[in-house]
């Protein structure tokens, strides 16, 4: 089966620039660049990536879109720019000849304003990328959820995906209110959704394969096959689980699931959504 990761990160180390590594994260401060993620692809069968921006910084697009250029299993970048700039117009005419630049992120799940993506500069910013034909993640906790669903509203024509199912509480095993905010996302038809991101809101060091599988049936009844894409939040998701753990979480959850089905989730939708 071919398999797609659409969401994982490269980065240098740097304490400055990655303050999200706290002490709690040894394990991440270090180097990870695609030398370090190739055998591990190999092992576990997948044949692309998409890198994501892990840094809020104007060179780190260009740094992800040198490696993808230099390493062809990097099947597209997701960069960040500066959506409240006055010279976003500019920058993104710039980028136009770079073909595995498929989109872009903000850190939103930093940001202390739970409706900062309403902004009015950062509404003309996602205008002018959706103009210009690139897509949207959203790095969101659920609290930050009802500014993402008004977003949404008012881009019908964007192209968004959520990362990391949202980030419910899974280590509580609880829902709380995130359930019915995804059922109000996922009721436009532009937004999709990864399935990424789970291990680091489990329980880090007991959790069950199990303990996943009410939150992926809720984004699977939601959003429907045609709108999951697998991501393993590479190399993140070190600090609670394997590449290969990750992959058999979601492995376990499509057991019994058609063909058709394990093949969109797996690679089709992650090949259609970002244009691959």
């Amino acid at each position: 089966m071919n398999k797609i990761d659409s969401h994982q990160h490269f980065w240098y180390y740097d304490a400055k620039k990655l303050p999200w590594i706290s002490n709690e994260m040894l394990a991440l401060k270090g180097d990870f660049l695609p030398d370090k993620l190739y055998s591990i692809l190999t092992d576990n069968g997948i044949e692309g990536t998409v890198a994501v921006q892990a840094l809020q910084d104007p060179e780190e697009t260009q740094f992800l879109l040198d490696l993808a250029e230099k390493f062809p299993f990097i099947l597209g970048v997701v960069g960040w720019v500066d959506l409240e700039s006055g010279q976003l117009s500019d920058t993104l005419h710039a980028y136009q000849p770079f073909t595995k630049l498929k989109g872009f992120r903000h850190l939103l799940q930093d940001e202390s304003d739970p409706e900062y993506i309403l902004r009015p500069g950062f509404q003309r910013g996602l205008k002018e990328i959706f103009e210009a034909g690139f897509s949207y993640d959203l790095l969101v906790f659920p609290h930050q959820l009802d500014g993402v669903i008004q977003t949404a509203s008012n881009f019908p024509q964007g192209s968004f995906v959520l990362d990391h199912l949202g980030k419910p509480p899974i280590g509580e095993r609880k829902f709380d209110d995130w359930g019915d905010k995804i059922r109000d996302l996922a009721s436009h038809p532009q937004v999709f959704c990864k399935l990424s991101g789970m291990v680091t809101e489990a329980n880090w060091e007991g959790w069950k394969t199990k303990d996943f599988f009410p939150y992926l049936d809720l984004v699977l009844e939601a959003f429907g096959e045609d709108r999951l894409m697998f991501g393993s939040d590479w190399p993140v998701c070190q600090l609670a689980a394997s590449y290969q753990q990750v992959c058999g979480i979601l492995e376990k959850f499509l057991e019994g699931q058609p063909l058709q089905v394990q093949n969109k989730i797996w690679y089709k939708n992650a090949r259609h959504f970002y244009r691959l």
